[in-house]
């Protein structure tokens, strides 16, 4: 059935989306969140077997696990300049093959560099995956459905972690530790082919991005795709408003670090960095030990318990992020979300630091920690995509997307490295906190992250991409005026 809304943007008027046309579009899309989370979570259940066949030392582990971010971080720096000017669906193309040469190469290699390298270039393929599956949903969804679209790549994100979890305790389980040593790694990265496959096929038969059609002169395919969308005045109306936008920008490097585009190339960047130093990441990649220390007093298997905390709650907190955020506005959720996050994280550090035994640590623990993940999923995890997708012009979207993920990135890279410094036995942070520390830091992100939202992010509830981008220059325009009547 159609949808029927009436944007805010356009009180007049009446939009009927053809979800039968848009959703599959949207949902192969998505398949690339899917590959994202399924390839980041994969090391997880192999680094153990990994470690054992190559003989690693603690440096070397570190480096096969967390080389895959600084693929993710040269993924979003080329990603770019490649779908501004090949197309938002030819980036996710080249996502899917890497994706597919990855699980490939990492399943076969005889040497732990050879791993390392093709591990580099699944990143390169998360990290185009990361701002292209975004960028893509926000141009071509109408802007009453565009946060609940888009959001939906967090779930996929979170669903593929979670598939990957159970694909590795199975071929686990599927013979001894001799076994996974030696064939049972290997077969968890090669699984990752089959939904890399099926990527690639289902791309082939969605369309390429309005909106950069327009740019590149093809408007009657745009104007074609909207139509299908939305109906011929929808698609008129759109058509409109994305030449009026273009007609003003380059498109180039530098207009993105020109004056006008300063305030929300910096609004991007300080999103994109505040939602990893707020620790997520942390559960996921240190989860295994966190919860193992849960173990004892839980009852609950540590792996099932990390499978039910961080996936089960991630991905239920994030239908409600969907089903809410175009309706509450990006601004109310980033708010409730920060907060719980805050509350949980100050709660876990005030415990761990009064628990000398962390096998000892009670119930409590784990409900803060289900408190953060579910403030997270609700809020900064998909919503931080929403707002990233939707705040630059269509013209520089692509380079302005890629240089605050790799922001991102960098930061997810920042606390995979410092947790273990923080969190060591003979640290002073551990000699003079505990073990609570980091959480402490992560709490005061949550506040830096609520300041910032109050300073400096707009509301883009019900807005079209134009019309958000005119309101960066409408608000330089006003702080202009301000000054000179001081004057």
């Amino acid at each position: 059935m159609p949808v029927v809304a009436t944007p805010a943007s356009q009180p007049s008027a009446t939009v009927r989306t053809n979800l039968s046309y848009l959703v599959p579009i949207c949902l192969v899309a998505t398949l690339g969140g899917l590959l994202f989370g399924y390839d980041t979570g994969v090391i997880s259940g192999a680094i153990e077997f990994l470690t054992a066949r190559f003989h690693l030392e603690v440096g070397m582990k570190g480096w096969a696990s967390g080389c895959v971010l600084i693929g993710c971080a040269t993924g979003v720096l080329i990603v770019g300049p490649i779908s501004d000017r090949f197309g938002r669906k030819q980036a996710l193309l080249l996502a899917a093959g890497l994706f597919l040469i990855s699980a490939i190469g990492t399943a076969l290699p005889r040497d732990i560099w050879t791993f390392i390298l093709f591990r580099w270039l699944g990143g390169i393929g998360i990290g185009i995956a990361s701002m292209s599956t975004p960028m893509y949903i926000a141009e071509i969804a109408p802007a009453h459905l565009r946060g609940r679209l888009v959001s939906v790549n967090q779930i996929a994100i979170v669903g593929g972690i979670l598939v990957v979890y159970f694909v590795n305790y199975f071929i686990a389980r599927y013979g001894d530790q001799a076994w996974n040593e030696t064939v049972g790694w290997r077969w968890m990265f090669a699984s990752g082919a089959l939904p890399a496959i099926a990527f690639a096929l289902l791309l082939l038969r969605i369309p390429e991005s309005p909106r950069w059609l327009v740019e590149m002169g093809r408007t009657e395919e745009a104007k074609a795709i909207l139509t299908k969308v939305a109906g011929e005045d929808f698609a008129q109306s759109e058509l409109a408003s994305i030449r009026a936008a273009l007609s003003t920008e380059r498109g180039n490097w530098a207009e993105l670090f020109s004056r006008e585009l300063r305030l929300p190339l910096v609004v991007g960047i300080l999103l994109a960095i505040l939602q990893q130093v707020t620790g997520i990441n942390v559960f996921l990649y240190f989860g295994t030990t966190i919860f193992k220390n849960m173990s004892a007093s839980t009852g609950v298997d540590a792996g099932m318990l990390q499978q039910i905390v961080i996936g089960g709650a991630s991905a239920l907190s994030t239908v409600v992020a969907i089903a809410s955020v175009d309706k509450w506005g990006r601004k109310p959720l980033m708010y409730l979300g920060s907060v719980g996050m805050g509350v949980g994280l100050l709660a876990m550090g005030i415990m761990a630091q009064n628990i000398a035994d962390p096998t000892t640590v009670s119930g409590w623990m784990l409900l803060f920690i289900i408190i953060y993940v579910v403030c997270f999923g609700l809020s900064v995890g998909p919503v931080t995509w929403v707002i990233l997708s939707e705040i630059y012009p269509t013209a520089v979207r692509g380079r302005a997307l890629g240089l605050a993920t790799f922001f991102l990135w960098m930061a997810d890279y920042a606390v995979t490295q410092t947790f273990p410094m923080m969190d060591a036995k003979d640290s002073w942070f551990v000699q003079r906190f505990n073990h609570a520390f980091p959480f402490y830091i992560y709490a005061v992100f949550c506040l830096v992250l609520i300041g910032v939202l109050w300073a400096l992010v707009p509301e883009t509830k019900g807005r079209s991409l134009e019309e958000i981008e005119r309101s960066w220059a409408v608000g330089k325009t006003k702080s202009a005026a301000k000054s000179a009547i001081r004057r």
